[in-house]
């Protein structure tokens, strides 16, 4: 149905950032019943990609795992992103990306995979499709990473969840060292502390992004399958067959 509300996408998303839940579980809540077909389950596991029908109009689907690496994106996550952008921009599929991005992988192994050159490639798949898109910000948005959520440069539907977060990096364990001397300075350096990150979690907020319209709206989670039957159906009947183009990547 349309209008079906699943009440478990209230709770689905820990209060707590370092607990993860299960995606899937988000993605069979919003699309139509049984219409998920996933592709490359066992390959880039931070990231599921698959297709999906809203209301009836099939859609390419992007949702990060946070049961893997949390969600960031690895070597092989990126290149399992490029090639299903371009299979999506060749037959010309909607794109749905329910975001929940830490940033790139990070650590030697990942270094050694050149992680950050497969990534910009991948940033390079998203900003290069032309098919239609929306983003559905369900938790963590940071890094490089983060903010090739969506294509830059045109308009794309975006809307957050209020457990929604973003900034440049995630805030936690670095305020210690980055207020080191104004928590030293302090009378009390752990009420100072907690001071400093309750200020930099309302910065964090997808509610100061909403007043700048930095996305569309905040909505109920019970309510996110409305809306993208509705991005859906909209674009299902305004996207027309067009040669597809390969451009140059980094």
């Amino acid at each position: 149905m349309y209008k079906r509300q699943e009440e478990k996408l209230l709770s689905i998303v820990p209060k707590d950032p370092r607990k993860v839940y299960q995606m899937r579980a988000v993605i069979n809540a919003v699309a139509d019943k049984d219409s998920f077909f996933e592709i490359g389950k066992l390959w880039g596991r931070s990231m599921i990609t698959g297709l999906a029908r809203f209301d009836g109009w099939p859609v390419a689907l992007i949702a990060e795992d946070p049961y893997f690496y949390g969600g960031a994106w690895t070597k092989t996550s990126c290149e399992k992103l490029i090639r299903f952008i371009d299979m999506a921009q060749t037959f010309h599929f909607p794109v749905v990306h329910l975001v929940d991005c830490p940033g790139f992988a990070i650590g030697v192994e990942h270094e050694k995979e050149s992680t950050i050159r497969h990534g910009v490639r991948a940033m390079a798949a998203v900003t290069q499709a032309t098919i239609p898109w929306c983003s559905m910000i369900v938790r963590k948005v940071f890094g490089v990473a983060g903010g090739g959520h969506r294509p830059a440069g045109r308009f794309t539907a975006r809307y957050a969840w209020p457990s929604g977060t973003w900034g440049s990096i995630p805030f936690a364990g670095g305020v210690e060292v980055a207020y080191k001397a104004e928590i030293a300075a302090a009378d009390n350096p752990e009420e100072k502390t907690l001071q400093i990150k309750r200020r930099l979690e309302s910065i964090g907020l997808p509610f100061r992004g909403a007043e700048k319209f930095i996305v569309e709206e905040i909505i109920d989670p019970r309510e996110t399958r409305r809306y993208l039957c509705d991005f859906a159906n909209l674009t299902g009947t305004l996207t027309k067959p067009v040669e597809s183009r390969q451009q140059y990547r980094p």
